[in-house]
């Protein structure tokens, strides 16, 4: 009891900010139209936690939907931890850290040990770690990781748990390597489509102004969504193209919900029906705007963002997705996508309707700053977690 996770990790903005080798850009407006088995019990022990709510602001008014107040629960002291996931019912999460770690959640408390320590192969330095988790959505055993390797190239892997407290590290299977040409914008997201596909997403390759040309090359991995099939032939088929760096996506039934880090400009969120083979417009586009091309641009066939950020509001600087909540805590809030920003750690929501962003709201007055976060979470009911360098905060109905 007492103790606390402490792991020496340095990270740099999750996405690509300014002061990575990201250069300025001159942008023009884009027109604003819209497109639309289980495993046996085994014993585990935690982590004694904090459980104090955050408190708002002194000068905070309440701003929500239907009179909705929001706070920050602080439930776990975790060096960078990046993403929480758990199967839909089930009482335990699993929590991963950037340095290579697997732990166990039970909604009070992080395990003392990891469920999987694979720290001496993950190339953990700046926007490179282990950086997402998917759980099989049929087989309790299985589950996959996005991470680095030790040459920094990307890997994502199947494992085997042999317990829901404990992972055979012997079990990995490699579904897909792929060559990073540099550090940065080395994408981040694993998640599974209702069809039970294993969507990837990837950067463009680093550096900035679309360095390597990856943006519009569909014959490249890289910048884009990449779809594997984890039971057959995990050949991997290129989802979609013109991505710079989509640290996190979330799929909501028939619909995906990118947040796609801008240069140093512009950030976005997109959101389209899970279809293959659409074109996200970078590096044509940044935000809604030509990026680069005073004289304008063509974005014929271009998914046009929903929602744009630019950067020095707010101190933004890098985004970071994001959930569609459906959790029955805050049932007026069921459909409304979360999201923050690494620098700007604020807290803002939107429902998407009719190929529009609507009911927009920053409930930053209310919850404070989080911190500089890193991803988003959920619990096996539900419920909405944010992961910070530092801290796993939940977010809960306030007073």
């Amino acid at each position: 009891m007492g103790r606390r996770l402490v792991f020496a990790l340095v990270f740099i903005v999750a996405g690509c900010s300014p002061g990575n080798g990201d250069e300025s850009t001159t942008s023009r407006d884009l027109p604003t139209t819209s497109t639309s088995a289980t495993p046996t019990t085994a014993s585990t022990t935690f982590l004694s936690t904090t459980s104090t709510t955050i408190p708002a602001p002194a000068t905070s008014t309440t701003v929500g939907l239907d009179d909705t107040a929001l706070a920050y629960q602080e439930v776990a002291v975790v060096d960078f931890p990046v993403q929480m996931t758990a199967r839909p019912g089930e009482g335990l999460s699993y929590l991963i850290t950037k340095d290579g770690r697997v732990w166990i959640f039970d909604g009070s408390a992080v395990a003392v040990r990891p469920v999987l320590d694979i720290s001496e192969q993950v190339h953990d330095e700046g926007e490179r770690g282990l950086l997402s988790i998917a759980l099989h959505p049929t087989d309790p055993r299985r589950f996959y990781l996005h991470y680095s390797d030790s040459e920094g190239d990307t890997t994502v892997s199947e494992f085997t748990l042999t317990s829901p407290g404990e992972a055979d590290p012997d079990s990995e299977r490699v579904l897909l390597q792929v060559e990073q040409p540099a550090g940065n914008h080395n994408g981040g997201m694993i998640q599974f489509t209702p069809e039970g596909s294993l969507l990837l997403g990837l950067g463009d390759g680093g550096g900035a102004d679309d360095r390597f040309g990856n943006g519009q090359n569909p014959d490249t991995l890289l910048a884009g969504l990449v779809e594997l099939d984890v039971e057959g032939d995990p050949a991997p088929t290129k989802h979609a193209m013109g991505l710079r760096n989509p640290w996190r996506f979330w799929i909501d039934n028939t619909s995906i919900y990118i947040a796609d880090v801008g240069q140093d400009t512009f950030e976005e969120v997109n959101v389209t029906p899970l279809e293959p083979g659409l074109n996200f417009g970078w590096p044509i586009a940044e935000g809604i705007h030509c990026f680069d091309s005073p004289a304008g641009c063509d974005t014929t066939g271009q998914v046009i963002p929903v929602i744009e950020i630019r950067h020095g509001e707010a101190d933004t600087c890098s985004i970071t997705g994001g959930i569609v909540y459906r959790g029955p805590a805050l049932p007026q809030l069921s459909g409304h996508y979360f999201y923050s920003d690494y620098c700007g750690g604020y807290l803002r929501s939107f429902r998407h309707a009719d190929g529009a962003a609507t009911a927009l709201r920053d409930w930053t007055a209310q919850t404070g700053i989080a911190g500089r976060v890193t991803g988003f979470g959920i619990d096996g009911q539900g419920e909405m977690y944010v992961t910070t360098t530092d801290r796993l905060l939940e977010v809960v109905p306030a007073g």
